[in-house]
């Protein structure tokens, strides 16, 4: 039920809480299962999700692909940490304290030096592993019936060897490219690679569009694969601008989007994140846009409202799913 301001009414939207709330899990052993017949394609406006939405619950890859099974989800940004270690990467023992803590200096100097090993121990694995793990990786996915569609994998800030191991596995793994935060410094050493691979060099933004005489076609110049995975929530959030404006100029420049709503930046509070239809983003104008355009442009969640009680990641991914599904539909 739409309002006749176009948006999803906010009383279905959270009211949608007890119907989800009688979901269960798909077991890990049922990921070969296939996802709802219409998959997330409505209104011929791809819907995915960055499986960053699921960071509250175990996320191995399998973990993953059963909750995109559950939510009819047919595309995912996926995360990383999931792909390598689901690769095998080693690991070192990295000494863990609370977030904030002071810490003595040898206590620094210990994570310090183990932060370095299991640096340069995982860096001597990228420039060296089989790509066999991650065709088994793409396979597990495709043959249940969701696509990898983004690797969000690689750094600017890794060696050139370990640059080029992301963008063969985002290839082995059928993804159109890697993901990673937009900077000029980042654009100007990631192009060169997404031109040498044929993929793409996704750049994704969060508060940087405020910033005095910031430019994303400054950005975009550096090179023909570099694009955007332009962040909707951030944008409105950090400037109250409406995103549509940026999506008509640049979406043949646009990879996905990240869609999540938010206060804006003369809200109290501002920039908050929030359940969606409580905020300021004009998330129904948005994927309505794309629709009406047909721009291949992908939408996907990225859940990071706090998460109510008695509720949990996978329920409130797949009531946004429903959100985008009733103003498409």
């Amino acid at each position: 039920m739409k309002n006749i301001n176009g948006k999803i009414s906010r009383r279905r939207f959270i009211g949608s809480a007890a119907a989800f709330a009688s979901i269960a899990f798909i077991p890990s052993r049922l990921v070969g299962c296939s996802p709802a017949i219409d998959g997330s394609r409505f209104g011929g406006v791809q819907i995915g999700v960055i499986s960053y939405s699921y960071r509250s619950m175990p996320s191995s890859t399998e973990d993953i692909l059963g909750y995109l099974l559950e939510s009819g989800i047919t595309s995912v940004e996926l995360m990383g940490g999931p792909i390598e270690q689901f690769a095998g990467i080693p690991q070192v023992d990295v000494p863990s304290y609370p977030r904030g803590a002071e810490l003595t200096d040898e206590q620094q100097d210990e994570l310090n030096e183990a932060r370095q090993r299991q640096s340069q121990l995982q860096a001597e694995w990228r420039s060296s592993v089989s790509m066999d793990r991650f065709r088994d990786l793409k396979q597990m996915y495709n043959d249940a019936g969701v696509n990898i569609d983004i690797a969000k994998l690689g750094r600017p800030e890794w060696s050139d060897e370990e640059i080029d191991y992301a963008f063969n596995v985002a290839r082995v793994l059928g993804a159109r490219g890697i993901t990673f935060e937009i900077s000029m410094d980042a654009a100007r050493r990631m192009a060169p690679f997404a031109d040498k691979h044929g993929l793409y060099a996704i750049m994704h933004n969060h508060g940087q569009p405020a910033q005095p005489g910031f430019s994303f076609e400054d950005h975009l110049a550096f090179g023909r694969n570099l694009m955007l995975n332009f962040d909707v929530g951030h944008y409105y959030g950090y400037t109250g601008r409406n995103p549509n404006d940026v999506i008509e100029k640049l979406h043949d420049r646009i990879a996905s989007l990240h869609l999540k709503d938010k206060t804006g930046p003369n809200n109290d509070p501002a920039n908050a994140n929030v359940m969606w239809g409580e905020g300021g983003t004009p998330l129904d104008d948005i994927v309505l846009l794309l629709k009406d355009k047909g721009w291949p442009i992908v939408c996907d969640i990225e859940l990071e409202y706090p998460i109510p009680e008695n509720s949990n990641a996978v329920r409130e991914v797949t009531r946004c799913v429903e959100y985008c599904k009733e103003i498409l539909v």
